[in-house]
C-alpha cells in the first residue's frame, strides 16, 4: 500500500502520520478483536480505494448509519481518505427522516450497518441520488460488504485538499426550530477543535483512553471521543449502548481514562450498587456535555465516585467544544467553563453589541472550529452570524473570571406578563428535590399571562411525589412568577441520542392534548 495520503494536512493525512508512529499501538478497543493503529490505517485504505471505484469523486458525499462499533471508525476514515464529505445517520430518526438527509445533502453512497437494515432499505427506496451501498456486517447480500472494501488492496487516491474548505462532514442538527439543517464543517474545522480539545484536557498520547459510549454519530462523540484520539495517538474505547454495568466493565477491562458522557447517565450511574465504583478506577476524570448537569447531580456522582466531572460546552456548528471548565484550576459549579484555546466567546446583546461581564446576552463564538455554514441554507448561514461570531443560540452571561455561565436556550425562554422566566432555572431547583430524578420545564401559552411555566417531573425509583408537595418545594426558592402552574408525573422524558430532554416533543405533545381549540 503506497503513502499517497501521507503527507496530506487533511485528517486522513494527519492520521496518517500517527498511525505510521504508533503503529502497533492499541486504538479500537472493544468487546472484539482489538484494532491497532497499523490496522485502522490499512483497513480505511481499503475502504478509500473500493470507494474511488465506485466513482466516488473529491467533495462526493456519503451516509453513515451505524451504532457504536469499530467498523463506524474504519468507514468514516475511509470516506475521508477518498475525498469524500461524511453524512453522519442519527439512529433514531425514521425511514422518512433518514431519506430527507440523504436527499438533501445529494448523497452519493450509504454505508448502513446490519443491524439498521431494515430502516436503510425503507429509506433508500426514496432516494434516487444513491448510486450504491454498503452494508456493514452480512445482513444484506444484494449490497456489497464493508469486508469487501477492506480486503481491496489497490492504493487510496491520491488527493490535495483545502482544509479550510473542504468539508469533511456535515452534521445534520435535531431540527427543533423547524427542518434539520446540515453544519458544513471543514477538516480544518475539526483539526482545530481536535487540537484545542488535547490542550484544554491535557490528554496524553499514549497513556488516555477515551471510553464512548456516546453515539458516534453525534457531534460530541466524534470530535472528543473519535476525532481526538485519532489524531492524537490516543486510545478509543468503544461501547455500544448505554448499560451502567456494561460500561463499568468496560472500564476496568480495557483501562479507559477518561469517560464522556450526558447528564442523565450520570443520574443513572448513581443508582447502582456502591461497588461498581471500584471498576472505575483507571478512570482520570469525567467529562459532561450534550445538555446542562444539575449541580446537585455532579456534587452527588463525585462524592459517590471521587472523580471530578468537567462540564463543557459547544454547538454542533462549533466543532462542538467551544468551552470547559479546567482540570488543574478552579472548576465553578453551573458554568460551563473557560474557552478552549483557539476559540473566542463574547455576549452580545439581540442587535449584535458587546455586552459587559455580568450581563445577559447570547453567547457568540470565533475561531476555526466554526463551521461554514449550512449546507444549501445561505440566508439562514447568514442570519447565525454577527460578523465572523456565530450566534449559538444560548442565553448567556460571563463572570469577572472568564467563565461563561449559560441561563437557557433563548427559544425555550418563557415570558410571563412580560418578565422572563428560565427553564433551566426552575429544573435546578426541582433536580434539587431528593425524590425528583429528571425534570424539564417549557411554557404554555395563556391567554391572560402570555405564557406559564409547565413542569414535567420524574420521581426517583419507589418515591412518592406529588403536586402540592413540589409547589412548596419551589416556593422556597423560586418567585411567584417562576413557580410552575402545573406539575406532570412521568415515567420518562423523551431525550435524543445525545441525552438531550426533547422539549420540542413536550410542547408537541400539550399542543395535541389542547386540540385546535386552544382552551384558553
Amino acid at each position: 500500500m503506497s503513502t499517497s495520503t501521507e503527507h496530506r494536512d487533511d485528517i486522513s493525512g494527519k492520521f496518517r502520520a500517527v498511525a505510521r508512529d504508533r503503529g502497533n499501538q492499541p486504538v479500537l478497543l472493544s468487546a472484539g478483536p482489538t484494532w491497532t493503529f497499523a490496522r485502522l490505517d490499512r483497513a480505511s485504505d481499503g475502504v478509500a480505494a473500493g470507494l474511488a471505484e465506485r466513482g466516488v469523486e473529491l467533495g462526493d458525499r456519503i451516509g453513515l448509519y451505524c451504532p457504536n462499533v469499530p467498523e463506524f471508525v474504519v468507514a468514516y476514515l475511509g470516506i475521508l481518505k477518498a475525498g469524500a464529505t461524511v453524512v453522519p445517520i442519527n439512529l433514531m430518526l425514521s425511514p422518512k427522516e433518514i431519506a430527507f438527509i440523504l436527499s438533501d445533502a445529494d448523497t452519493k453512497g450509504l454505508f448502513f450497518h446490519q443491524a439498521v437494515g431494515e430502516a436503510a432499505a425503507k429509506a433508500r427506496t426514496s432516494v434516487s441520488e444513491l448510486e450504491f451501498s454498503v452494508v456493514i456486517g452480512k445482513g444484506d447480500k444484494s449490497v456489497p460488504a464493508l469486508d469487501e472494501l477492506i480486503e481491496n488492496d489497490k492504493d487510496p487516491p491520491a488527493l490535495k485538499l483545502d482544509t479550510s474548505g473542504h468539508l469533511a462532514a456535515i452534521l445534520y442538527t435535531s431540527g427543533t426550530t423547524g427542518r434539520p439543517k446540515g453544519a458544513m464543517l471543514s477538516h480544518g474545522n475539526l483539526i482545530a477543535n481536535a487540537a484545542s480539545i488535547m490542550q484544554a484536557l491535557d490528554l496524553e498520547p499514549g497513556r488516555d483512553r477515551v471510553l464512548v459510549v456516546l453515539p458516534l454519530f453525534h457531534a460530541f462523540a466524534a470530535t472528543v471521543g473519535m476525532l481526538t484520539p485519532l489524531l492524537h495517538g490516543l486510545g478509543l474505547v468503544i461501547v455500544d449502548r448505554f448499560d451502567p454495568k456494561l460500561v463499568s466493565a468496560a472500564i476496568s477491562d480495557l483501562d479507559a481514562t477518561v469517560f464522556l458522557g450526558v447528564p442523565s447517565m450520570y443520574g443513572l450511574l448513581l443508582r447502582m450498587d456502591e461497588e461498581i465504583r471500584d471498576q472505575w478506577a483507571s478512570i482520570r476524570f469525567c467529562v459532561s456535555g450534550g445538555a446542562a448537569m444539575p449541580q446537585a447531580l455532579m456534587a452527588s456522582f463525585e462524592n459517590r465516585f471521587g472523580i471530578p466531572v468537567l462540564e463543557g460546552d459547544g454547538p454542533t456548528e462549533c466543532g462542538p467544544v467551544t468551552c470547559v471548565n479546567p482540570l488543574s484550576g478552579p472548576r465553578k459549579p453551573g458554568s460551563v467553563g473557560l474557552p478552549i484555546p483557539g476559540v473566542e466567546m463574547r455576549i452580545a446583546s439581540p442587535e449584535g453589541t458587546w455586552l459587559a461581564n455580568g450581563e445577559h446576552g447570547e453567547v457568540c463564538v470565533r475561531g476555526s472550529n466554526v463551521m461554514r455554514g449550512y449546507w444549501g441554507l445561505g440566508a439562514q448561514s447568514r442570519e447565525c452570524f454577527f460578523g465572523d461570531w456565530f450566534r449559538t443560540g444560548d442565553l448567556g452571561y460571563r463572570d469577572a473570571d472568564g467563565y461563561f455561565f449559560l441561563v437557557d436556550r433563548i427559544k425555550d425562554l418563557i415570558i410571563t406578563n412580560g418578565m422572563n422566566v428560565y427553564p433551566r432555572m426552575i429544573e435546578d431547583v426541582l433536580y434539587r428535590h431528593p425524590d425528583v430524578a429528571d425534570a424539564a420545564v417549557i411554557g404554555e401559552p395563556h391567554r391572560l399571562h402570555g405564557e406559564i411555566p409547565i413542569a414535567f417531573v420524574v420521581p426517583n425509583q419507589g418515591a412518592l411525589v406529588d403536586p402540592v408537595g413540589l409547589r412548596d418545594w419551589c416556593k422556597t426558592s423560586l418567585g411567584r412568577h417562576e413557580i410552575p402552574r402545573r406539575f406532570e408525573l412521568r415515567e420518562t422524558l423523551p431525550r435524543n441520542a445525545a441525552g438531550k430532554i426533547l422539549k420540542r416533543e413536550l410542547r408537541r405533545q400539550g399542543e395535541l392534548e389542547r386540540g385546535v381549540d386552544n382552551r384558553f
